[in-house]
């Protein structure tokens, strides 16, 4: 099982950008696809984004879709989400996550993805 770590997150001004980074550690990052959700209190954690091993696919939220780029480097073993135009309703905690076999079905399902990082706190607010 791999290991996750965020970081990037912060408090941004509404219309502001903030870009999170999360390093992988602990297995083969090439062959995992990587995956964004994010929390607030109450809720369950719901989809951001994800994006498949070879980056040649990518997946977003309705809500994120045209703001928000998902992105990943094999080479430094880190994946990233570009966060633009940055709205209050997109404060929450950001978790990454990882797994090497889901399926496109699951990939919006958080319960499916098999690691997972201690998240960062994103907060927009002016």
């Amino acid at each position: 099982q791999v290991q996750l770590v965020e970081s990037g997150g912060g408090l941004v001004q509404p219309g502001g950008s903030l870009r999170l980074s999360c390093a992988v550690s602990g297995g083969t990052f090439s062959r995992y696809s990587m995956g964004w959700f994010r929390q607030t209190p109450g809720k369950v954690r719901e989809f951001v984004a994800a994006i498949r091993s070879n980056g040649g696919h990518t997946y977003y939220a309705d809500s994120v879709k045209g703001r928000f780029t998902i992105s990943r480097d094999n080479a430094k073993t880190t994946g990233y989400l570009q966060m633009n135009n940055l709205k209050p309703e997109d404060t929450a905690v950001y978790y990454c996550a990882a797994d090497r076999g889901i399926i496109l079905s699951s990939i919006r399902n958080n319960e499916m993805w098999g690691s997972w990082g201690q998240g960062t706190q994103v907060t927009v607010s002016s």
